[in-house]
């Protein structure tokens, strides 16, 4: 069956998805998920791990919180190639240190904005309460700060997850791009199968991942669902 096309356009011999093609690459299609899952979910986590104590940090220090949000933001609309050539004198060349530095750098700001307003959202008299009952500010902290917080986190997480998802696809440039080296391969050899299986994966994983943590979060907050019901 013929790949090609006639002036661009598609023919009946030219099919945007061949299912010969899937039924045979399924090897190489669960590798490149599995690789874009990993690169996700290391960079989602690395940038948790980095922005909540910024977050403390810029809400506890107010004179921090302009420095973290103009730095974080910077980072965020710098364009992925540019700042993957930016960095990758100084990380490597192609490797996977440089993928996961620019991707962590994209949920910075995200997280560190979400994680400031689910703190300042804390009621100032349960804080006052915490307070009287001989809390110290570090119990106060990851007693009741932070969990109070969690809804607001949450929700940066989801985005951020969403946003890395597709991101990663970039990361083909380097050799490292998961799906994305399939929607590489689709155009270097103007063959549509591998494009669509990546975009089509890419969605899907976006949505399960997205579904999964609202999961998470009714399975973990579950008194949200009461103060919902009142």
């Amino acid at each position: 069956m013929a790949r090609g096309s006639v002036a661009g356009v598609l023919t009946v011999s030219d099919p945007l998805l061949q299912w010969s093609w899937v039924s045979s690459n399924t090897g190489v299609i669960r590798s490149a998920l599995w690789q874009h899952i990993e690169l996700t979910l290391i960079a989602v986590g690395v940038g948790l791990v980095l922005s909540l104590p910024l977050a403390v940090a810029a809400w506890k220090v107010p004179r921090l919180r302009g420095v973290l949000i103009t730095g974080s933001g910077l980072l965020y609309v710098v364009p992925s190639v540019a700042l993957f050539v930016l960095i990758q004198p100084i990380t490597g060349y192609f490797s996977i240190t440089t993928a996961e530095v620019a991707l962590v750098s994209y949920t910075l700001l995200i997280l560190i904005r979400n994680t400031l307003v689910g703190l300042e959202s804390v009621p100032p008299e349960v804080r006052e309460a915490a307070r009287g009952m001989g809390y110290s500010a570090t119990r106060e902290l990851f007693a009741i700060d932070l969990p109070l917080a969690l809804p607001s986190i949450y929700a940066g997480l989801r985005v951020a997850t969403v946003t890395v998802v597709g991101l990663v696809n970039v990361t083909a440039f380097m050799g490292l791009g998961g799906l994305g080296q399939l929607i590489i391969q689709g155009f270097d050899e103007n063959f549509h199968s591998p494009i669509v299986v990546a975009l089509v994966l890419s969605v899907a994983l976006a949505g399960v991942a997205d579904a999964l943590l609202v999961l998470a979060q009714r399975l973990t907050l579950p008194w949200l669902r009461t103060l919902r019901a009142v």
